[in-house]
């Protein structure tokens, strides 16, 4: 008998700000802009699109594309998304980068 699986979508369990916060941060933490913008994207769908759309002054349309998995998004773009999901970016210092 063949294995059965089902998809999986990380947004349908991304639902506390503890849950969302710690999923970006692990996504941070793998240095890969690709990984990062994937999880905003994740995030996105999470809360909404329509309301992150509605926020960033964005289009729903330019959302999905910017934040999806081959999305190139403009610094500006992340900056937006991250403050209306109600996160500040912010310089941490790595020791072994110098």
């Amino acid at each position: 008998m063949p294995l059965e699986t089902f998809p999986f979508d990380a947004a349908e369990y991304l639902d506390t700000p503890e849950a969302i916060e710690e999923y970006l941060i692990c996504a941070f933490e793998s240095a890969d802009p690709a990984v990062i913008t994937n999880a905003f994207g994740v995030v996105a769908r999470a809360r909404g699109m329509s309301q992150l759309a509605a926020e960033t002054g964005l289009t729903r349309q330019a959302l999905y594309k910017a934040l999806s998995e081959g999305g190139n998004p403009e610094f500006a773009t992340v900056v937006k998304v991250a403050h209306a999901l109600g996160f500040r970016l912010r310089p941490e210092w790595v020791s072994e980068a110098v």
